[in-house]
């Protein structure tokens, strides 16, 4: 397919636009990024588009993707850390054929990364940028379902539900169980939903020097961690925000890391409990490096 085939309306060849979506959608989600990005953690409203996906498969930061991406891209999409899942391989698959993009599944080559529900192990450069794929944008929805009122609520930071909601952990199960999802305070100002990412991921996300977007394509909003900015989760001064914690000997078994974020599987002959990372790009990456010594 040759680039010139996608920008016009020429036939025959395709009919859609470079990047699949036309230029006035670009344009507003490109303006609705940069407010985004002015204001850290808060929530912008955006014309979601009819996307060649079921709505709740990523079409929010497929859209952010598609109106970012040049043709000097190169494109890595994950699903919970993997590269090989349906998830990640159709949007792959996707971006490159609309955009005519290089797609990569190294994390150090990519300049875009899509991600649904984690965030890379490797550490991201400023030159690179990480859109997350969310489903449900808002954080009070835990404690407050209508939506006019927690807007409200935002806009008078007024978070005593969720404090309330935290506490009511605690007094329950004598700590916060509050898994993927973690609401985080952004530059000390927005309460945030991260996006179901456990909460490993959460320290990464602490003044990295790159550029964290997050779209909902079914909720219609976009909201946006620039690089070098606070996140901090909420926690108590004697109940301490901590991450996931793993058996004492729980390592992977390919690449026998007990650093990363691990996923609990069972061997379906023995029927015994073992560990894999779920970063499969880093798990590869290290276990070559350990094959090779």
């Amino acid at each position: 397919m040759k680039i010139e085939s996608l920008l016009g309306d020429r036939s025959p060849g395709p009919s859609y636009n470079y990047a699949f979506l036309d230029e006035p959608s670009k344009r507003e989600l490109r303006r609705k990024i940069l407010k985004a990005v002015s204001i850290p953690g808060h929530q912008v409203p955006f014309g979601s588009r009819e996307m060649p996906l079921a709505r709740g498969w990523g079409t929010g930061g497929l859209q952010l993707s598609l109106a970012l991406v040049g043709l000097d891209d190169v494109y890595k999409a994950i699903d919970q850390g993997s590269d090989a899942s349906v998830n990640a391989v159709n949007m792959r698959s996707l971006v490159a054929r609309v955009a005519e993009v290089e797609t990569t599944l190294d994390t150090r080559e990519a300049t875009i990364v899509q991600t649904r529900h984690r965030v890379p192990e490797e550490p991201l450069r400023e030159d690179q940028i990480l859109v997350f794929q969310v489903p449900i944008p808002e954080p009070l929805e835990r404690v407050e379902p209508r939506l006019s009122r927690a807007r409200k609520m935002h806009a008078e930071k007024d978070y005593s539900k969720m404090w309330l909601f935290l506490y009511e952990s605690v007094a329950k199960h004598g700590e916060i169980t509050v898994g993927a999802r973690y609401p985080v305070i952004v530059n000390g100002t927005y309460l945030m939903d991260p996006s179901p990412i456990p909460r490993w991921d959460l320290p990464k996300l602490h003044e990295a020097p790159y550029l964290s977007l997050f779209g909902a394509g079914r909720e219609k909003r976009i909201y946006a961690i620039p690089p070098h900015t606070s996140v901090e989760p909420l926690e108590f001064e004697d109940y301490r925000f901590r991450i996931e914690r793993f058996p004492g000997e729980a390592q992977c078994r390919r690449c026998g890391s007990t650093d990363t974020f691990l996923d609990e599987l069972i061997d379906e002959e023995s029927g015994e409990t073992y560990y894999t990372c779920s970063d499969t790009s880093f798990c590869d990456k290290r276990l070559a490096a350990r094959e090779e010594r």
